[in-house]
């Protein structure tokens, strides 16, 4: 239990949370392409996810902080791999391939990012297939674009009320400091993460859930938010029941973009399945908390709640949408 006033300051600080803050820059460059939930493609998932056959191509790209690729320049390269990966994974998908775009002032600082992405390339068995080069430019700039597949979609636009919120982060990792990354990749097993990954898209595929939304730079919370307004819903987190590593102020931790996180809207009746199969690959996860029909995200500890945001006060990202069955 944490008590009313520290539960009310935790809501605080991850109000001002710049990774959240970055989030809401969505909406004025969502609004000024004109794009919305609505559009033919809905906008507000982690891939865009484009009607193909019996399945979706999945599109999706990363940016990556100037400050970031420049103090980390290896892990920037694997992560502009890993983190697309990601979102295809959370879309239900298996990625198919990948582009990017460097520039760096000089060939031997481009050297690193170029580096992390073929160690990350390998690890992940995601070919890069073509790109975009500067090597005569006055700082270090990454961008990186992946292809996928989906046969059937998890989507941030399907979590329903009475649905419960669950979370299921690799722990196996540390923070690669001073950024809070939980950095849980770079030293696993190759076979054992292409097999973590696999497990979105079997649970798309046999109808465990519909809705899912990988853990971004926004935190486990600001995830959580985006999934609930792209949906229409509301949702109540009890943090006391996030899984976290031992020693790890829970403040950072809300916060943190992990390598391997997922929030998932999973049916009553599906749930236990749910666990299980992350709990089989020595993958944590926990019902945190459940969706409602109110437009409030609101963080609890068992006894009390504090309302983070209010949809019906303020958008975050601004991609309320519809059902994702309307597209398909």
């Amino acid at each position: 239990m944490l008590g009313g006033a520290a539960l009310g300051q935790l809501a605080a600080r991850l109000r001002a949370n710049r990774g959240l803050a970055a989030k809401r820059d969505i909406a004025a460059v969502a609004k000024r392409l004109s794009l919305s939930a609505e559009s033919v493609v809905p906008v507000g998932d982690d891939c865009a996810a484009i009607p193909d056959g019996d399945g979706f191509l999945l599109f999706a790209i990363e940016g990556f902080m100037n400050e970031f690729v420049a103090d980390d320049p290896w892990f920037a390269g694997w992560c502009g791999v890993m983190v697309n990966v990601s979102d295809v994974a959370a879309m239900g998908g298996r990625p198919i391939a990948i582009v990017d775009a460097v520039w760096a002032a000089g060939e031997a600082q481009a050297v690193p990012v170029l580096d992390g992405m073929r160690a990350a390339s390998a690890t992940y068995g995601v070919p890069i297939v073509g790109g975009h080069s500067n090597t005569r430019t006055d700082r270090s700039q990454l961008a990186v674009a992946i292809l996928g597949r989906a046969k059937r979609l998890l989507t941030s636009f399907d979590a329903r009320p009475d649905d419960r919120l669950v979370a299921a982060i690799d722990l196996r990792g540390r923070y690669r400091e001073p950024f809070s990354n939980w950095e849980a990749a770079t030293d696993a097993p190759p076979r054992r993460l292409i097999a973590d990954l696999e497990i979105l898209p079997s649970i798309a595929e046999e109808g465990l859930a519909i809705a899912a939304k990988d853990i971004s730079q926004g935190g486990l919370i600001g995830t959580a938010m985006m999934l609930a307004e792209c949906s229409r819903v509301g949702a109540t987190i009890d943090v006391t029941r996030v899984p976290k590593p031992d020693g790890v102020p829970l403040d950072r931790w809300l916060t943190t973009f992990p390598s391997y996180g997922y929030l998932l809207a999973v049916r009553p009746a599906n749930v236990s399945a749910m666990l299980a199969r992350f709990e089989a690959r020595g993958i944590a996860a926990a019902e945190i908390g459940a969706f409602t029909a109110n437009h409030r995200v609101s963080l609890g500890d068992g006894h009390r709640a504090e309302t983070i945001w209010d949809f019906a006060q303020e958008p975050l990202i601004g991609c309320a949408g519809v059902r994702a069955e309307t597209f398909a």
